[in-house]
């Protein structure tokens, strides 16, 4: 991985800081440190920095930054990375309810991978899942770290509508929809908890650097938290990660 990042024009409002080409924790974690970087320096001009799996996009205002005062900030912040400490990492506990009504994909999957439903349900809660990004929609984090033995293509045709708090996989990704829409992703569960609610400070759960944890419940387990969540007496677990 190159530590000098690379710098394309997105347009003439927005520049992209690359950093390589593939899903990695050490590229991801520079992508992140860069912004944080450069959102606590407060320029002038800076519109949104939207971090993605390898990338960093900056947009900007062009009659208060020029494109070259703005490489130049990039610039420096990618050469102090290494001086600035890495924040705390948190880890969010998520409770699933697996299979059945919540994870109509479920026996596909374990088929697919040749595993049983007990397994494929093991390994996806035995793993604690790193938020690389935050996309799609407000709230739904792109997950890395699943195991490649449960990994499982995106369906053929996807569904016109998927349950808010769906549990999914493609690929070697996991992820979860905080919020009803279609969607074409392996559905194994499913979540009470909000990802993302609008009247919460701040409204997403989780960000880009935390951690999730899939905490595996019943059926009477789950509508039970489903209850607690809509008048607001549950809130997930949430520690720090050593």
């Amino acid at each position: 991985m190159s530590v000098t990042p690379r710098l394309l024009a997105a347009g003439d409002r927005a520049l992209v800081v690359e950093y390589g080409d593939a899903i990695a924790e050490p590229i991801n974690a520079r992508v992140r440190g860069l912004a944080a970087l450069i959102e606590r320096s407060a320029h002038p001009g800076l519109v949104e920095l939207v971090p993605t799996y390898r990338s960093l996009m900056i947009h900007y205002d062009p009659l208060v930054v020029s494109p070259g005062e703005l490489e130049a900030i990039v610039r420096d912040a990618a050469a102090r990375l290494d001086e600035v400490a890495a924040p705390a990492s948190r880890v969010v506990e998520i409770p699933t309810a697996y299979g059945g009504e919540f994870g109509p994909d479920l026996a596909a999957v374990a088929a697919h991978v040749r595993l049983s439903v007990d397994e494929v349900i093991a390994t996806h809660a035995g793993g604690e899942y790193l938020v690389y990004m935050m996309g799609f929609m407000p709230g739904f984090p792109y997950l890395g770290g699943m195991s490649p033995r449960i990994a499982a293509p995106r369906m053929g045709t996807p569904r016109t509508v998927v349950p808010a708090g769906a549990v999914g996989i493609a690929g070697e990704q996991t992820g979860i929809y905080p919020m009803k829409s279609p969607g074409g992703w392996r559905l194994i569960g499913r979540t009470p908890v909000r990802l993302f609610d609008v009247t919460a400070p701040p409204p997403a759960l989780v960000a880009a650097g935390d951690y999730v944890r899939f905490v595996p419940v019943s059926a009477d387990e789950f509508h039970d938290l489903d209850r607690r969540v809509r008048v607001g007496a549950f809130s997930p677990t949430v520690r720090k990660r050593p």
